[in-house]
């Protein structure tokens, strides 16, 4: 039992911790926030499990930084902290540093200096060390870092432990794995998890992953901060043009969101046309697709103010920070409240207002309805990948498992997570092998999360439509027991706040239509043969590969809304705004050609033979090329890129229709998803003799 003496020693201790940590971060008068201190507290007992439930902006991370200051200085060793982003650990050493602490990091953007960081680690240089989920479940690291770091860590935190959780909204098998490693640190080391965006449900589920002696430290989750507002459902290209006629008014700096990443490209090129000469307007794209030194220099954009926004997927989400961040646009509705309050809570952490406006479209609940299932296991491609596993004599890489399979490598990656989770299967530093533990589907389990999220779907249809406060609905989707009706959203007001109009202008619309009709969408050829039913695997012969083809429109494109629901939908003839379209994307891509095109021939992949006709036999009279259909029955579209890619192959085979010995041919097919028609055709075409083929897909869907 502490002696009074040793009590007093601790309390001045973690005074001096508080007081220099909260100086360095907030200036002298900044002062602990309630239930800051219960936690520091509680870390400072050996062997502590301390889970907080916290809004955005109200100090998780001081609380780590505080204590670890105060561990550093009775002794401990460094602290470890688990965080999801790039972005998100850049900010934090940056915090980490400003709190008087020596913090790096170990990811893939600064492989050169890995070793000095090592070597800084082993030689107790480094207060904390942040490393990503993903990194902390690699064993080259684990045998390299962890090990030497197990017994003698003075902290570990797992920031937005909600991903810990598949009833969370965003969870990541790599996060469940935290859990284990955690396992195998010292017993006394005290665990910190913190999360702003966790109902009971989650938070029931990481208490009891940390451990049964978790204290759960929760408070309210209302942003005073925050005006929340949702215009009436628009058609895709009105919320362009609603961006483009408010972006002058939105206050401050800010983040537009969008569901997919081609909406982020394409509403950063409408508003460059619109706004690209005023400097005070500048916007880009930013999503995951990004390399990290870019994506950085974006980030650090915003935060100097020098772009009024960036327009984002949710790869901008968890832990950006930027106090005096404005507004927040969501251009779609995500699928979950969760999701949604934590994109929001990027805005107003340090200032008295901001905006926050949702855009929402009927289009939006398709993309639900792909992100409620994405990360459901399908039965019968586990047990494809683990009779690979089971048969090989030694570890498998992802990409041979993707080509022996014909799963696309971010299912292959993603299972293989999942099963590693079960301990059924396992990863070297050579590639991954089965464990020989038997695997179940666990369909009870899997039935009850889709429900959940079907649940949150259902309760942002209650947002989009207004049926109560915005701020109360978004807290009661997170068991927030002190949830109330705000007085300040759109709702609560009965008008949309900030002048903001709730339809787009008709003529910034038609600005709009223009300028997505422009662009050019590249329809990059295979490079791999499938293996798996296809039997032939490796690398596609340059002898039997395509030029770089085109797509005329791309998924659920809001430019060509008049034709998605006219003849892209039921295979009649193309109108003639598609058709000019054609001859206007071919006119550019001749830019590239090596040589002319010769010949037109035109495959209707899915059946619809008039629309893919009217537009081969417009290009061939324009280019006055001679043109031939291909007759084919169609292959069914819900087929794994092999079996898809073999049943194309037994349709094309024998002679094409026109002799194209010598040929550069257009290839014109109606629809396509993952390529593999125009892959295997093009093949054909080659082996026929055919010099060159341009493939040209009138619709290129995505599922």
């Amino acid at each position: 039992m502490p002696t009074d003496s040793s009590s007093e020693a601790h309390d001045a201790a973690l005074q001096n911790a508080v007081t220099r940590v909260l100086t360095a971060l907030a200036g002298p008068d900044a002062a602990l926030r309630e239930g800051q201190l219960e936690a520091l507290e509680e870390l400072a007992k050996p062997g502590s499990r301390v889970l907080v439930v916290q809004a955005t902006g109200w100090g998780k991370s001081a609380v780590y930084w505080i204590a670890t200051s105060m561990m550093r200085d009775r002794g401990d060793g460094p602290t470890l902290v688990v965080s999801p982003l790039l972005s998100l650990m850049r900010d934090q050493v940056a915090a980490a540093e400003r709190a008087g602490l020596v913090a790096a990091t170990l990811n893939s953007s600064n492989i050169d200096a890995w070793s000095q960081i090592e070597a800084d680690l082993a030689a107790d240089r480094i207060d904390v060390l942040l490393v990503s989920p993903e990194r902390l479940a690699n064993p080259g690291f684990g045998a390299r870092v962890m090990e030497s770091l197990a017994g003698r860590l003075g902290m570990a935190v797992v920031d937005e432990a909600h991903a810990v959780s598949d009833w969370g909204h965003d969870f990541r098998p790599d996060y469940r794995r935290v859990v284990d490693v955690l396992g195998t640190l010292n017993p006394q080391t005290p665990v910190l998890a913190t999360t702003a965006t966790a109902n009971e449900r989650v938070v029931e589920d990481v208490a009891a992953q940390l451990g049964s002696h978790t204290l759960v430290l929760r408070g309210p989750l209302a942003r005073s901060s925050l005006t929340l507002a949702v215009t009436p459902p628009m058609d895709p290209l009105a919320r362009f043009a609603w961006v483009a006629d408010h972006l002058a008014q939105l206050p401050g700096a800010g983040i537009i969101y969008t569901l997919t990443v081609s909406d982020a490209h394409r509403l950063a090129e409408v508003l460059r046309q619109r706004h690209g000469d005023d400097p005070a307007l500048r916007t880009a794209a930013y999503t995951g697709a990004l390399d990290g030194a870019e994506r950085e220099q974006l980030e650090d954009a915003l935060r100097r103010n020098e772009l009024k926004a960036l327009v984002a997927t949710s790869a901008l989400g968890m832990g950006y920070d930027k106090p005096d961040l404005g507004f927040v646009v969501h251009v779609g509705a995500p699928p979950s409240p969760v999701s949604y309050y934590q994109q929001v809570g990027r805005a107003g952490r340090a200032i008295d207002h901001a905006l926050v406006a949702l855009l929402p479209s009927a289009s939006d609940e398709a993309v639900w309805d792909y992100f409620a299932t994405a990360t459901i296991p399908k039965p019968a491609e586990v047990e494809r990948l683990l009779a690979l596993l089971a048969d090989a004599d030694a570890p498998i890489s992802v990409p041979t498992l993707e080509a022996e399979s014909g799963i696309r490598r971010g299912r292959v990656e993603l299972m293989l997570k999942q099963l590693a989770v079960d301990a059924v299967v396992e990863r070297s530093t050579q590639g991954w092998t089965a464990t020989g533990k038997e695997w179940s589907y666990d369909q009870a389990h899997f039935d009850s999360v889709l429900a959940t999220r079907r649940r949150e779907a259902d309760i942002m249809r209650r947002y989009v439509r207004g049926q109560g406060c915005l701020m109360q609905l978004l807290q009661e989707s997170l068991d927030d027991p002190s949830a109330a009706p705000c007085g300040r959203c759109s709702v609560c007001r009965s008008e949309l706040p900030d002048g903001l109009k709730a339809t787009a202008d008709p003529e910034t619309m038609r600005g709009v239509r223009r300028v997505l009709r422009t662009e050019r969408h590249m329809l990059e050829p295979r490079k791999m043969w499938p293996g798996g039913a296809f039997g032939t695997r490796g690398k596609i012969p340059a002898s039997l590969a395509a030029d770089a083809g085109r797509v005329l429109v791309h998924a659920d494109a809001p430019e060509w809304l008049d034709q998605l629901g006219g003849c892209l939908a039921d295979g009649s003839a193309a109108d003639t705004e598609l058709l000019e379209h054609a001859v206007r994307t071919l006119a550019d891509w001749s830019k590239t050609w090596a040589d002319r095109p010769t010949c037109v021939i035109s495959l209707a992949a899915t059946g619809q033979t008039a629309l893919t006709e009217s537009v081969a036999a417009h290009l061939a009279t324009a280019g006055r090329l001679p043109h031939a259909s291909w007759p084919i029955r169609p292959v069914p579209t819900d087929l794994t890129g092999a079996d898809e890619a073999a049943q194309w192959r037994e349709q094309l085979a024998g002679e094409p229709p026109a002799d194209v010995t010598a040929h550069t041919v257009v290839l014109v097919i109606d629809r396509s998803s993952s390529g593999w028609v125009a892959s295997v055709a093009t093949a054909a075409l080659r082996q026929a003799g055919a010099a060159r083929v341009l493939p040209l897909v009138i619709h290129r869907t995505v599922g």
